[in-house]
């Protein structure tokens, strides 16, 4: 019979706070009640912080199929709040930037998940938040670095 796994490991550790997260960022979105669903959320963040980078790289770094978010660029743009742009260096290719009327959500957006985060991470003090930003950061820089399977598909390190 097998031995009970370690649950407090790094690898669970970060699976088990990885989903937890994503469930409170599902319902602080749907109870924001901004017009778009955690998805779409998910989506313009991503988009903000990467502005302009191929639509492929989006997916990649979102961890979802091309054409889930396709389906979600498709809302967004539909709202005029993200819009596809031809790649300079590709002319098949589409970069995805955001408008100026997704200004405001955006910013009513990470106010709320910033509040969220705040209260989720109160506990470890403003110096333990940056240990645990500083510490995740290595952590993701690592794996870009030293997984084959992303060696040359995420350019640009999103903060």
């Amino acid at each position: 019979m097998p031995s009970k796994l370690e649950s407090d490991t790094i690898g669970m550790l970060l699976t088990d706070v990885s989903r937890l997260l994503r469930g409170a960022f599902d319902r602080k979105v749907n109870a924001m009640d901004l017009g778009i669903t955690p998805g779409e959320a998910r989506t313009l963040v991503q988009v903000a912080v990467t502005e302009g980078i191929k639509q492929a790289e989006i997916a990649t770094r979102m961890g979802i199929e091309p054409m889930t978010l396709s389906a979600y660029l498709d809302r967004l743009e539909a709202m005029g709040l993200v819009a596809r742009i031809p790649d300079p260096a590709d002319r098949r290719a589409k970069n995805v930037v955001v408008t100026d009327k997704a200004d405001p959500l955006i910013t009513e957006l990470m106010s709320g998940l910033r509040e969220m985060m705040n209260a989720y991470t109160e506990d470890l003090g403003d110096d333990g938040r940056e240990v645990l930003r500083a510490n995740l950061r290595i952590l993701r820089d690592s794996l870009r670095r030293l997984d084959p399977c992303l060696a040359g598909k995420e350019k640009g390190a999103a903060e």
